[in-house]
């Protein structure tokens, strides 16, 4: 392949390994100051739609300026590797989202990132960077919708036309000028299904999201008891919730992943209500032994079912 400059080839070489590790797809944008971004953090934060999360309020500026989070860095890699499973939970039981099926992606995806760093620096040169999954302040969502992999949907996720929104998303941003990739348009549409599903109407305008009156929120995040006032309205999610992505039509393109670490504990996908109300500290270690659940633990876990437990 010829190609009409050194940048066009590293980036063509990037995406390519990026490919051969099982990443859905690959983008780049250059590494500046989030302008737009900055005035809706300010607000959704200034408006306490963050609640408890108060780890949001720090890092305002390299949350926004990623040449502050890694020196002299020139360029943001953003990734998405798909985690849609092949097999669902039992559905009229207690649920947790679908990224928590298998192994901690933390772990996963950090692992793909160090293999992809190594194979750059061995193929350009000495290359600075860092790794981000989702475990510092940096605007992932953003970022992906700047590199060209999707758009920010009505729910404020990034959703992409050819697969839908069940990915997670990863950065690595690092030293060298590359070839960059151009946003995509919006594709909502008139729709609001994810809007009018929300049976706890977190989605308070089209793409503004209260993360204090989310599911995830309360089942995660949230360490007080959970308000009574959402009684009767979690429809059985005890860990995160799916409800605005599995309503999304652009969801109906998605494809089972590939990864064998997302792969569920087959007690996950078929223990009933029962089952669930009456799991030991044992059990839950053993189902989520490495687990994104493990950062609920088992007396979190116990509280949100015993919460739905009481559902009106």
């Amino acid at each position: 392949m010829l190609f009409t400059s050194t940048q066009e080839k590293y980036t063509h070489f990037i995406k390519q390994e990026a490919k051969n590790l099982g990443f859905m797809s690959c983008g780049i944008s250059k590494a500046k100051f989030l302008e737009e971004e900055a005035p809706r953090l300010e607000k959704w934060l200034n408006e306490n739609r963050h609640g408890q999360m108060t780890y949001m309020e720090n890092h305002f500026d390299k949350r926004l300026d990623p040449t502050k989070l890694v020196e002299g860095s020139k360029s943001v890699i953003s990734l998405l590797l798909n985690y849609f499973p092949e097999k669902k939970q039992n559905p009229t039981s207690y649920k947790i989202s679908k990224y928590a099926y298998g192994k901690d992606y933390h772990f996963v995806i950090k692992e793909k990132l160090k293999s992809l760093l190594t194979k750059m620096q061995e193929e350009i040169g000495e290359i600075h960077g860092r790794a981000f999954v989702d475990s510092a302040p940096v605007l992932d969502k953003a970022w992906a919708a700047k590199s060209g992999l999707g758009w920010m949907g009505k729910h404020s996720n990034l959703l992409t036309k050819q697969v839908g929104s069940f990915y997670f998303i990863a950065e690595l941003i690092v030293d060298i000028e590359l070839d960059y990739d151009t946003p995509v348009t919006d594709h909502c549409g008139s729709c609001t299904a994810c809007i009018d599903a929300c049976p706890t109407d977190a989605i308070y305008e089209p793409y503004k999201v209260d993360g204090s009156k989310c599911i995830s929120y309360f089942t995660i995040e949230l360490k007080d008891e959970i308000p009574t006032s959402q009684q009767g309205h979690f429809q059985d999610w005890m860990f995160g919730c799916d409800i605005c992505q599995d309503v999304c039509p652009w969801n109906r393109f998605s494809q089972s992943h590939r990864e064998p670490l997302f792969n569920p504990h087959p007690e996950l996908l078929n223990f009933s209500k029962e089952e669930w109300e009456e799991i030991t500290k044992e059990t839950f270690n053993e189902i989520f032994r490495k687990s994104a659940v493990k950062r609920t633990k088992f007396e979190g876990l116990k509280r949100n079912i015993a919460f739905l437990k009481n559902d009106i």
